[in-house]
């Protein structure tokens, strides 16, 4: 026979089990968006440098038609080859200059591997940003959406931080670091004397670049960490 204190027993475990469910999905959706919020801040921001005027700007200030021994024209000619075969394909980078390859075998072996990085990680952006739209029509009327959109948006700045300050005063150590994690040992040690790829995207280019990808990184993460916080206080009690 079920008493009234059985009753009361079972609902409150089924309570409990219920409470301890939506705690765990919380907290594995907030992973989640704390993850696909990085990863998307760093997709936008690397967008603005993916143009032939910045380059232009960079090279410029790098001395690239110095180094190519082109004319401003030719190495205008050459980027926008190269960003053409980068972004949209195919990746041959078989582009010319005067008649000859810009690039030799090896060059245009890291190039492709390149474009094999950029499109993982623009793969990687889309799922982080289609996982942030699904977890948003799902509990964007949850304070936890809310506030673990702002720490990803806080830890991108932090990160930022750090990183940039590595990158800031041992610059050729961590470009060869981003290296090693993402290419093969021996593929992109080229040599600026011969080789047109470090001619045409000269050292200073990928300092200043860095430098100002990591300012955008630390802006839009400000921004997103500070809006959300904004929206987190706004949802009130539904956590």
């Amino acid at each position: 026979m079920t008493t009234a204190s059985d009753t009361t027993r079972t609902r409150t475990a089924r309570i409990d089990r219920e409470t301890g469910a939506r705690r765990l999905g919380a907290a594995v959706g907030g992973l989640a968006v704390v993850a696909s919020t990085v990863v998307v801040i760093v997709g936008i921001a690397i967008l603005p440098f993916f143009n032939p005027w910045w380059l232009g700007l960079e090279q410029d200030r790098g001395g690239a038609a110095a180094l190519t021994g082109w004319t401003p024209d030719q190495v205008r000619s050459a980027t926008d080859g190269l960003l053409h075969d980068l972004v949209l394909g195919p990746p041959d980078f078989a582009m010319t200059v005067a008649g000859q390859p810009v690039f030799d075998a090896r060059e245009r072996a890291h190039m492709r591997d390149v474009r094999g990085v950029f499109a993982g990680f623009g793969l990687a952006a889309v799922a982080g940003l289609a996982t942030l739209l699904l977890l948003w029509r799902v509990a964007g009327r949850r304070r936890w959406f809310w506030r673990s959109l702002s720490t990803g948006g806080a830890l991108a700045a932090a990160a930022v931080i750090v990183l940039g300050a590595f990158f800031a005063v041992a610059f050729d150590t961590a470009f060869d670091l981003f290296h090693r994690l993402f290419f093969p040992a021996g593929s992109y040690d080229f040599d600026v004397g011969s080789e047109r790829l470090v001619q045409l995207l000269p050292e200073r280019l990928w300092y200043e670049t860095t430098l100002a990808f990591g300012a955008v990184v630390f802006a839009l993460g400000l921004l997103a960490a500070a809006l959300a916080r904004r929206r987190a206080a706004a949802a009130g009690d539904r956590r």
